[in-house]
């Protein structure tokens, strides 16, 4: 349960600390004097996203703390043990901060947090409800959640979802395959072309370079072996040719080694000369020779040329593209040898997860079915205790023509508020004021079957009063009795009913707007329900009547975490 919960810079306020008690808590106030800030700061530590506008002007950061006994709340301590987070006392402190450039932080026990995983705590801690909610009340996919919440739907509805998923995967997949396996049969005259052109053209990698090469020589044979006779001129020319210039410096220099024997390892090198000499000589006879004119030759590697030139235009430009072209096409075509072995295969899957589907929303419409008529007879008996004495809600099941994600069926919550009429959708029936009080009876239905130990209602009493309003106040009383409850009111019926009562006022400090708190009993709690009941607070009458309401509201004490019964003294 929540102990205490401090704010710190959040709006108009600049520091509060708000103590909270079992049972029934109550926080009353004029209009604008904070009250709904304190609900915003409450939703900061369930996770909810942080604004920069909730800074208090002129200071740095919003801070929100709040501090709970969750000795009685085994799941939040297993949860923190999962998470590593420390709690040896049962002590659970939630912190989170939000700083003027719109950033925050998140604590739980001194130990940082995402903001996921306060949400994730948070939500175990504390459930808030607020007068939006009657609203959404109205929305199917609202009305659904509120009926698996009862039921425990949760792996049902997941099992649904997850079967749902995967038969449309499996669609997917099928629908692809067929897909390409027809667009593959529209162009397979022209892949069969492809593949029958490319490799009938016999491609070698790097071919097309070969063949400019060869083409140049051809080209050219008269030129090159006209070079070719000057090489063999300027190397092997009995008067001033290379050949004839070495062997007279070979002579010279073994004249001379054989006068200094250090100068062997020229001679040396002298000799290999002449020998790449000779080699050169050689090679260039040979390649003389082999020049001869081959006009039917060049004619062949020009048509290669040509064909190789048109198979890159058209297969992106390069011999590489061509090959690659031409194996995209045969892997194309093998989808018409392979697709229907594969589209049997997913015919078979998607008859599977067709079925799974169908079962897994059966077992969630039966479950679905027996938590419609467990719900509403739960909200039934609670419907006249709200001042709606021949009020009827059923919770009905509508089939839908196909399986969806959520299931095989809408929920749609009908009521007939008035004797002897028809039960009709809610939306089409209610009033702001009914909504209110049917959304506290489901809350009420939901809280008996659920862990959660605190509850939180930010005026969802909006659009009641007079003798309905004390009806509320009392189902709000009696739902203390096994959780702690903290309503956000504008109702003396309601705030009579409270075990503890804070009052939320503002007024100038150090020349800026604050709001402040303050818990009030005995005379301080009189002045406040007189002042909600809109008359004169200090008047005998007005006190008069407050006396009477806390009177009557005091049936229930919540002490110790037992329930005592005591009659109202009147």
């Amino acid at each position: 349960m929540l102990t205490e919960l401090r704010i710190t810079n959040v709006a108009i306020i600049d520091a509060v600390a708000l103590p909270f008690e079992r049972g029934l808590n109550v926080l009353s106030g004029e209009t604008g004097a904070g009250k709904s800030i304190i609900v915003e700061a409450l939703g900061l530590l369930a996770g909810q996203r942080s604004s920069a506008d909730m800074v208090r002007a002129g200071s740095d950061k919003a801070i929100v703390e709040g501090v709970f006994d969750a000795s009685a709340c085994q799941q939040v301590i297993a949860l923190l043990d999962e998470r590593g987070i420390p709690a040896d006392d049962s002590t659970v402190v939630l912190r989170r901060e939000v700083v003027a450039a719109g950033r925050s932080r998140a604590w739980i026990n001194n130990s940082v947090v995402t903001s996921a995983v306060l949400a994730e705590v948070g939500s175990v801690l504390v459930n808030i409800h607020g007068q939006h909610e009657s609203h959404t009340l109205a929305a199917p996919d609202s009305q659904r959640a509120l009926l698996d919440a009862f039921g425990a739907h949760d792996e049902l509805v997941a099992g649904v979802a997850s079967a749902f998923d995967e038969r449309n995967n499996v669609r997917a997949q099928l629908a692809a395959l067929t897909q390409r396996r027809d667009a593959t049969a529209k162009r397979a005259d022209y892949l069969r072309h492809v593949c029958e052109e490319i490799s009938g053209a016999d491609i070698q990698e790097g071919e097309d370079v070969r063949l400019e090469d060869e083409a140049r020589r051809l080209a050219h044979v008269e030129e090159l072996r006209m070079q070719a006779g000057y090489v063999r001129e300027a190397l092997d020319s009995e008067e001033s040719g290379a050949q004839t210039q070495i062997g007279a410096a070979k002579r010279a220099l073994d004249s001379a080694i054989r006068l200094d024997p250090s100068l062997a390892p020229m001679g040396e090198l002298l000799d290999a000369a002449a020998i790449q000499l000779d080699e050169l000589l050689r090679d260039l006879e040979a390649y003389a020779s082999s020049l001869e004119s081959e006009p039917g030759r060049l004619r062949e590697v020009e048509a290669r040329r040509d064909l190789l030139f048109k198979l890159t235009r058209k297969h992106g430009g390069t011999l590489e593209s061509v090959i690659a072209a031409a194996a995209e096409a045969s892997d194309e075509l093998s989808v018409l040898d392979s697709a229907g072995i594969e589209l049997g295969a997913l015919s078979q899957r998607l008859e599977v997860s067709e079925r799974h589907l169908n079962e897994s929303a059966g077992r969630l419409s039966t479950a679905r079915a027996k938590a419609a008529r467990s719900m509403s007879k739960a909200v039934e008996a609670l419907l006249p205790e709200l001042g709606m004495a021949d009020g009827k809600l059923e919770v009905a099941t509508v089939a839908r023509g196909e399986v969806a994600r959520s299931g095989a069926e809408d929920v749609e919550l009908r009521v007939s508020l008035n004797l002897g009429h028809e039960a009709r959708p809610l939306s089409r029936v209610a009033s702001g004021g009914e909504l209110s009080r049917i959304m506290l009876a489901l809350t009420t239905v939901l809280a008996r079957i659920g862990d959660v130990p605190t509850l939180i209602f930010d005026e969802v009493d909006s659009g009641i009063g007079g003798a309905v309003a004390l009806q509320v106040g009392d189902v709000m009383r009696r739902l203390a009795e096994q959780y702690q409850v903290f309503a956000i009111t504008h109702l003396p019926q309601i705030a009579s009913r409270a075990h503890n009562h804070i009052v939320v006022s503002k007024g100038p400090k150090g020349g800026v707007t604050t709001a402040d708190v303050s818990v009030v009993a005995g005379d301080e709690r009189v002045a406040e329900i007189a002042r909600m009941l809109g008359g004169n607070a200090t008047s005998a009458a007005s006190r008069a009547h407050a006396t009477e309401l806390l009177a009557a509201g005091q049936g229930t004490t919540v002490a110790d975490g037992h329930k005592v019964r005591r009659k109202a003294k009147h």
